[in-house]
């Protein structure tokens, strides 16, 4: 089964990284505010960013990463792309 790490923004500006198996699912719980703690009280307006990993330990780590990054950065990769099974929205 194939994991996707997503990067959402949200309304107030701020960006939240997750991991899931469905992202147009994953991004309908977060607007109805079934999403998590975090988008329940910053909106999630649209997915800017997806990466389709190969299993969910993958997914894992690459999140753990992204997370850890500089808001610059995590932009960089988002305009940017890094190769294959990257999709900029």
């Amino acid at each position: 089964m194939s994991y996707f790490l997503y990067i959402l923004k949200c309304k107030d500006g701020s960006l939240y990284t997750g991991i899931t198996t469905d992202v147009k699912r994953r991004f309908e719980e977060h607007k109805s505010g079934k999403g998590g703690h975090y988008t329940r009280s910053k909106k999630a307006l649209k997915i800017i960013y997806t990466e389709k990993c190969k299993d969910r330990s993958s997914a894992s780590k690459r999140e753990s990463e992204i997370k850890k990054w500089s808001r610059v950065k995590k932009f960089r990769l988002i305009n940017n792309g890094n190769g294959e099974g990257v999709n900029k929205t």
